[in-house]
């Protein structure tokens, strides 16, 4: 299985990019946000989800591990394949994506192509208790490649992860503590997060 590409982009699509490995040209599809930051002859590094299915072996390729991570996670509910998957996230930026699952937002969701009603109802229904954490991890990846790998109190995790979803420090902190204020301080991280995005909401 493929995980990752390295080499120089030889052509750009619609839909995909062809990827030229020491001569090995591979078809990888992509979000339209991944092949705007894509240029023709010059070098890229793709993180890659490979599928396998009886007719054909797909490639998907993204940028950034965390559109890969919810590329998959996408996949989880029913009647998102890859293919509805990747329009998500073509329509969608990460940190809106998880602002709008979180806030139980289906109207967003509903942006993309291919994705009618009921089968956003039906993503931010199952997915509402996972974004979350995947906020939580973004920002927790972020502290760890800063170098800041002592622990930090519950709320100081919830403040990163609001400023990785484009909230700026004193607003994502004013949030916060208004949600430690209705939740009190035993308050799990997602539930302190999923509280003050509903007073953002709200703003």
């Amino acid at each position: 299985m493929i995980g990752k590409l390295t080499g120089r982009v030889d052509f750009i699509g619609a839909d995909h990019a062809i990827i030229d490995v020491n001569g090995v040209g591979y078809v990888v599809h992509c979000a339209a946000a991944t092949l705007a930051r894509l240029t023709a002859g010059a070098n890229a590094s793709l993180a890659v989800e490979t599928k396998v299915s009886d007719d054909a072996i797909r490639l998907y390729g993204f940028l950034a591990s965390e559109e890969r991570e919810w590329f998959r996670l996408l996949q989880t509910v029913q009647g998102v394949g890859a293919r509805v998957a990747l329009s998500i996230l073509s329509a969608l930026k990460i940190p809106e994506l998880e602002r709008s699952i979180v806030l139980g937002d289906k109207s967003v969701v509903g942006r993309a192509q291919g994705v009618g009603p009921k089968l956003a109802t039906r993503i931010v229904t199952e997915l509402k208790d996972k974004a979350p954490g995947m906020a939580l991890a973004r920002g927790a990846d972020a502290a760890e490649r800063a170098g800041l790998q002592a622990p930090r109190p519950t709320e100081s995790e919830a403040i990163g992860a609001l400023v990785k979803l484009g909230y700026s420090q004193m607003v994502a902190s004013e949030a916060v503590a208004r949600a430690g204020g209705n939740l009190g301080e035993a308050a799990p991280l997602d539930a302190l997060l999923r509280e003050a995005l509903r007073q953002l909401a709200r703003v």
